[in-house]
């Protein structure tokens, strides 16, 4: 085995297990984190691991009676497997309001045993008052935290947790950047693990193994890739067969601008301020995401920039169904784009898609398409 095979071994969780293994391990539990955007330095500084909940492909039948069928597959997902129990080894949960499902979340929430810590991001992000209620806001999940866990956490701890985030932000960046470099070694679904399995580490060991690998890619030679090289945009890229078709049609994601993955890691928290200050402008920083509000749309040129830097051939919208930020943004990149004559393909996404049959047929079409261009 090689060492890069090895590594990425390693980052192959099972999220479970990595809950059962950090409570043996350390006597401390794990929080939930309900998609896209929470304050996980604070669940860090608590010593606790912070868990991203993302959905899955699970059989959809007790959250018909509490979602209706057009909220997105990430919440009825998120919301059955909450129905289902298998939230119960968290020792809470944290829940944002960036969406008007994420609040009935909240709302609807049931394990008395697993308590949901909500909070809400404020939606005129610029406003110095923004920063002033979000800084409220995230002192509230701290303050609930405590009470979970029966213990204060200090400012210190924090300071030290934002220190390794963003040096976890800074080291993503250098992976996304060497695996765009590398479609040979890194295909889309190898891709993808990389990411979400930060979502089930704790962040220095996760820090650590990328940085690993992102040098044994820089010291690999530069190979030509002769097939399509994209840009991927939008909520996530799941279920991974899809990312399996696009390895078969010898599809490179040089970049992407999903929100499970490099959005993540595209602001650091800054250095002014307390700490509950610093958490709430990296908010304020945040730029070209769907679920960001921000009047200048900066997502549409960022992403024709982001076509040039990586001299892509085109973008791929990943379109999370029934997602009405991400639907809003879409004609904007496609007036855009075909201003620009940049390629673009929007394709439908939904985690309990049993088929992606209709998924490769419209990825096949659109690789011809660029081949004949």
């Amino acid at each position: 085995m090689s060492k890069m095979q090895s590594i990425l071994e390693k980052l192959a969780i099972n999220p479970v297990q990595a809950v059962e293994d950090y409570k043996k391990k350390t006597g401390k539990g794990a929080v939930g984190c309900i998609a896209p955007y929470t304050p996980e330095e604070i669940i860090h500084a608590a010593g606790m691991l912070p868990i991203g909940l993302w959905g899955g492909q699970v059989e959809l039948n007790k959250v018909r009676a509490v979602l209706p069928a057009f909220a997105c597959s990430i919440m009825q997902s998120i919301k059955e497997l909450e129905l289902s129990g298998s939230y119960d080894i968290l020792t809470a949960v944290l829940c944002p309001s960036s969406c008007d499902t994420l609040k009935a979340i909240g709302q609807k929430w049931t394990r008395k045993d697993v308590p949901m810590i909500q909070f809400v991001h404020p939606h005129n992000r610029k406003l110095p008052a923004a920063r002033t209620f979000l800084a409220k806001e995230y002192q509230h999940v701290r303050e609930r935290l405590e009470n979970v866990i029966g213990e204060p956490i200090p400012d210190e701890a924090i300071v030290q947790s934002i220190q390794v985030y963003n040096e976890h932000r800074a080291v993503m960046r250098e992976f996304a950047r060497a695996a765009g470099a590398h479609p040979d070694l890194i295909d889309p679904k190898t891709r993808h693990l990389v990411f979400k399995s930060a979502f089930f580490m704790r962040k220095e060991e996760h820090t650590a193994l990328v940085r690993e690998l992102t040098a044994l890619l820089d010291e690999a030679p530069v190979k030509p890739w002769d097939g399509p090289k994209i840009i991927l945009s939008g909520i996530m890229a799941e279920p991974d067969s899809i990312l399996d078709v696009m390895k078969e049609l010898h599809i490179a994601v040089v970049a992407d601008d999903l929100a499970q993955e490099s959005r993540q890691n595209r602001v650091d928290v800054p250095e002014d301020g307390t700490v509950m200050e610093r958490l709430a402008e990296q908010w304020q920083n945040m730029y070209g995401c769907s679920l960001a509000y921000e009047h200048e749309k900066t997502r549409v040129p960022m992403l024709v920039d982001m076509v040039k830097k990586n001299q892509a051939d085109a973008v791929v919208v990943a379109m999370m169904k029934f997602c009405d930020p991400e639907e809003f943004d879409y004609p904007m990149i496609k007036q855009t784009m075909e201003k620009e004559n940049i390629p673009l393909l929007q394709v439908e996404i939904d985690q309990q898609m049993q088929s992606v049959e209709q998924f490769r047929t419209r990825m096949q079409s659109f690789v011809e398409m660029l081949r004949h261009e």
